[in-house]
């Protein structure tokens, strides 16, 4: 029992930086799509609005260290771009 919460912790441990490097990943895919017109013409201004306001919000997480917070609200952000 002690081997698999052991497991469980070192798993955990490992997995943070990998939510950690694919934040700035998911950034730049939804900076990619903001500069292009044809993406951004499908959206009115409140969901391009939205989608700032969750991309801000995702740095935010990622530079307070809540990764699966920010890649949550990255994806958000994503949804509603349609990438």
């Amino acid at each position: 029992m002690i081997k698999k919460l052991f497991a469980a912790l070192a798993l955990m441990l490992f997995m943070s930086p990998a939510w950690a490097h694919m934040c700035p990943s998911l950034m730049g895919e939804i900076d990619e799509a903001l500069a292009d017109e044809a993406v951004v013409a499908e959206l009115d201004e409140g969901q391009l609005e939205k989608v700032r306001e969750l991309r801000q919000q995702g740095e935010q997480y990622h530079n307070d260290g809540e990764h699966d917070q920010s890649v949550e609200t990255l994806n958000d952000a994503k949804g509603i771009l349609g990438i």
